[in-house]
């Protein structure tokens, strides 16, 4: 009786033109059949460090992050920060 765990990205989804969102299952098999799947997911913006991204997911993000994409989100961004301190 083998129990193994295989973690697998099975889903990338890009949200909104702008971000890029990858769900990661972790399927646990005994002797080679499922018997337990869940799921996480995480979300890389614009401004992300993509470094520790799987290939897939930074070629996602080459061609979704534009220069274009970075610089709304940079001034989105901005403009949230001067909003959220505007009160001061």
């Amino acid at each position: 009786m083998a129990l193994t765990e295989e973690i697998v990205q099975d889903k990338i989804e890009i949200i909104n033109g702008t971000h890029v969102q990858v769900r990661t299952a972790t399927v646990i098999k005994k002797d080679d059949v499922e018997i337990s799947r869940s799921f996480s997911r995480h979300v890389v913006a614009p401004d992300a460090d993509i470094s520790g991204e799987s290939t897939e997911v930074q070629a996602i993000c080459a061609a979704v992050h534009t220069q274009t994409v970075k610089d709304a989100y940079a001034a989105h961004m901005a403009a949230q920060a001067a909003e959220m301190g505007g009160g001061e």
